[in-house]
């Protein structure tokens, strides 16, 4: 196949990633890999949540992980930065009684000082000093991270000049934020976890949805890293990547 009609192909791809909605990447399952963390965010989660809480959940894209917990919506709360999936939560979680707040990129989180008794955050950016104000005594808030060596592997070889120069997320940066705002940390853990992509249209379905790591990526400005990589598939059956995640309990 020649590169033309790989370009077709791969612009096709780049199309379909347009229909993305929520946090949903279930059509290129079957051609992505990644190992499995040591720990499930949401078994540790609902080892601390219960019934009776007020739960705050940042970020929570489309409402899909949180739908998982089957948390009173009375006492359910989100927040959601991205404008199309705020207007998703207006008709899919609003309805429900739950509150949805949009947050802005100053992290400010438009609730009352002492609101809940958990705050969870899966892959959401935060302002601790903001976390504690809305948690009562005794809260507990836990956070998943993606951490700043995340995808570096893959920008490198796909970014021409990538160049990344901010390596101050990860575990330890974040545990001691925590402490010196008094938080008690509970559990912790991190790893580098191997990623793969079984196809072209995998690939670039992801490195154009997760478009912060990927700067200006677009097929037919990259068609040449991209011509490298398909290699990099033709010779391994795939193509790799590595992650970084971190997660956090701490109680205020």
């Amino acid at each position: 196949m020649n590169i033309e009609q790989l370009k077709k192909e791969w612009l096709m791809s780049q199309k379909r990633q347009e229909e993305f909605e929520g946090w949903d990447f279930s059509s290129i399952y079957k051609d992505f890999w990644q190992e499995e963390l040591e720990w499930s965010y949401q078994e540790i989660v609902k080892n601390y949540l219960t019934k009776e809480m007020n739960l705050l959940d940042m970020g929570t894209g489309g409402g899909e992980l949180l739908a998982t917990f089957n948390h009173p919506c009375q006492l359910t709360s989100v927040t959601e930065g991205w404008l199309p999936n705020y207007q998703l939560l207006q008709k899919r979680l609003v309805p429900k009684g739950i509150t949805v707040k949009f947050v802005e990129e100053n992290d400010y989180l438009d609730f009352p000082d002492n609101s809940f008794d958990i705050v969870m955050n899966s892959h959401e950016s935060f302002d601790l000093k903001e976390v504690k104000r809305v948690l009562k005594p005794n809260g507990v808030f836990i956070t998943q991270q993606v951490g700043d060596l995340n995808g570096v592997n893959l920008a490198s070889r796909l970014i021409p000049g990538y160049q990344k120069t901010d390596f101050n997320l990860h575990l330890s940066s974040v545990v001691k934020e925590l402490k010196n705002l008094d938080f008690d940390i509970i559990e912790e853990f991190e790893a580098y976890p191997p990623q793969k992509f079984l196809s072209m249209d995998a690939l670039i379905y992801y490195v154009r949805t997760i478009s912060w790591e990927f700067p200006n990526f677009e097929v037919e400005t990259h068609l040449e890293e991209l011509g490298y990589l398909y290699e990099e598939l033709q010779r391994n059956g795939f193509i790799y990547n590595q992650e970084h995640r971190f997660l956090v309990v701490a109680r205020n």
